[in-house]
């Protein structure tokens, strides 16, 4: 748990208040920003600190949810200067397009406000054009252009940022549905950047029919690095869009749109600061200078220099690892353009060591410095066989002595776990229908569950209020775990519900990743007949009135 801000400091909120309210907070706070400035790396950690918020160390990736990448450097050194001074926007997009053109090669460039604003702001311009009668009608698209076509290996969570402008996504799943899927109302097909490239949807073979029917293709390859000359480009896309903030460690909030230079100049007409759907998704001054000076650092980073230095601190965490029995480590190498970074993996047996890996990780957050890996596994008691995974990319120098150190401190020597209760009681009847209310943090939702029974063992199916997925969980007792997965355009919504049975009812707590935590309440369903109502099923009898 983050500490207090009372703890941090020194002192209560009502002390606070009596020396002078809010002022002192804002004195602490402004303390810190002036640290921060002058040195750096602890001071930024104590600004975070000020208002109760602990930083991580990054032994996972480019994730938006930890903030991605630190900017290089030279991007700090753009942004700061570029903030001193007052720019007409348009003069400024325009020369930094033409710059971008001169370094990637692209006909033309521009700054997003991150990659799904890059998408969001090409779909728009594929659409509407430079017309502004047609960008005011967005996302009304009555009369205009409305489909988008995308392979369906290529649809996910990200394509929400086409979906938003309020097209109709039409999926393809070989070439004869490609043919036939194009038509009068095909605004722009969509390829996810990745494993399926050069496949029989890749970009070569969308691009080559999109181009017979003068339909544009935006590529995303958001978490790629860059290439000179564009491969994307060069293999028949019309537009590629980037994040700013993961490999090329630009701004977080920057992205970039290369490409055709009639559509990419009028994906920025269609943003801020122009009046159109794009105008929320704004990009400023800094961030347009500070992802052109990341673009121009590029081209001057020594790559393998850098390669070199992430191998050598997964060799550091990895021998200090194995210095523990049972513990086993392998380098991974990346394959594609997409988060172009070794990784190490390490693995133990769960039940010798007394850990999972699951646990390690929640140790390793929990823990000062908190630290952040990836691909944890193994839980109790069924799943022993335990692993995660270091990833270097964003890794800071000293990194990796943190983690080399922490990691085996816990492998060996771990905190006494023990497996959950097993409870001796027979485990509860709760076969049949159930009729379910979940309560948001705001707002709730009827859902039902049609659960068969085997002993402990549970499957069936879970209905949300336009969705539906399979359940598969178990039961020990009264107590109930169960999870579903509803897929939904290009994800799933992962459900994962613990409760226990009172009475007739089941209630408990139901986790739903990245959209945090509800509260459920189950009651068996009611059956409604001619002859009256029948009750519940429980254990093969029911009774009707």
């Amino acid at each position: 748990m983050a500490p207090s801000m009372s703890k941090l400091l020194g002192g209560s909120r009502r002390d606070l208040f009596r020396q002078g309210g809010w002022a002192a907070v804002a004195g602490t706070l402004g303390g810190a920003l002036q640290r921060a400035v002058a040195a750096p790396a602890e001071a930024v950690k104590n600004l975070y600190q000020a208002i109760g918020v602990r930083p991580v160390v990054n032994a996972r990736g480019t994730f938006t949810i930890i903030s991605g990448s630190q900017s290089l450097p030279e991007v700090k050194k753009a942004m700061e200067e570029a903030s001193r001074s007052y720019v007409q926007m348009d003069e400024l997009m325009e020369a930094v397009g033409k710059r971008l053109a001169e370094i990637t090669g692209a006909e033309w460039g521009m700054v997003s406000n991150g990659c799904a604003a890059a998408m969001t702001h090409a779909t728009a311009a594929c659409i509407a054009g430079t017309n502004p009668e047609r960008m005011q009608k967005l996302p009304d698209l009555t009369g205009l252009k409305n489909e988008v076509i995308i392979p369906e290996y290529s649809r996910n969570v990200y394509d929400h940022a086409i979906r938003m402008v309020g097209v109709k996504i039409i999926e393809v799943r070989n070439k004869a549905e490609l043919e036939a899927a194009f038509n009068a109302r095909t605004a722009m097909c969509y390829i996810l950047a990745g494993p399926g490239d050069e496949g029989p949807l890749g970009t070569a073979v969308v691009a080559e029919v999109a181009k017979r029917h003068n339909v544009p293709l935006l590529v995303d390859a958001a978490a790629e690095i860059l290439t000179f000359p564009n491969v994307h480009l060069k293999r028949g896309a019309t537009l590629v869009a980037y994040s700013g903030g993961k490999c090329i460690r630009g701004p977080q909030t920057a992205g970039l749109l290369l490409g055709d230079k009639a559509l990419v100049q009028a994906a920025w007409l269609n943003s801020a600061p122009h009046h159109a759907f794009g105008r929320s998704l704004k990009v400023g001054k800094e961030e347009v200078m500070g992802m052109l000076a990341a673009v121009e650092a590029w081209t001057k980073r020594d790559h393998e220099a850098e390669w070199k230095r992430w191998v050598s601190w997964l060799d550091t965490i990895g021998t200090r690892a194995k210095q523990v029995n049972g513990v086993t480590t392998e380098v991974r190498q990346p394959e594609g353009l997409s988060n172009r970074t070794p990784s190490l993996v390490i693995k133990w047996d769960g039940a010798k060591l007394g850990v999972t890996g699951g646990e390690v990780a929640k140790l390793m957050l929990d823990g000062e410095p908190r630290i952040v890996v990836g691909g944890s596994s193994g839980a109790r008691p069924d799943n022993m066989a335990s692993s995660l995974s270091i990833t270097p990319y964003m890794m800071m120098p000293g990194d990796d002595k943190v983690v080399a150190d922490r990691l085996h401190a816990i492998l060996s020597n771990p905190p006494r776990f023990s497996n959950p209760p097993v409870s001796a009681a027979p485990p509860a009847g709760l076969a049949g229908q159930w009729d379910v209310e979940i309560s948001f943090s705001l707002g709730t939702a009827k859902h039902s569950l049609a659960i068969e029974q085997e002993g402990k063992r549970l499957v069936g199916t879970h209905r949300g209020e336009t969705l539906a997925g399979d359940l598969t969980g178990s039961v020990n007792g009264n107590d109930v775990r169960f999870r579903s997965s509803h897929k939904i355009e290009g994800t799933r919504l992962g459900y994962n519900f613990t409760g226990s049975l009172k009475g007739d009812t089941l209630e408990g707590t139901v986790e739903m990743g990245e959209y945090g935590e509800a509260q459920w309440k189950a009651v068996r369903h009611t059956y409604r007949t001619p002859g009256g109502i029948v009750r519940p099923v429980k254990n093969g009898q029911s009774a009707a009135d």
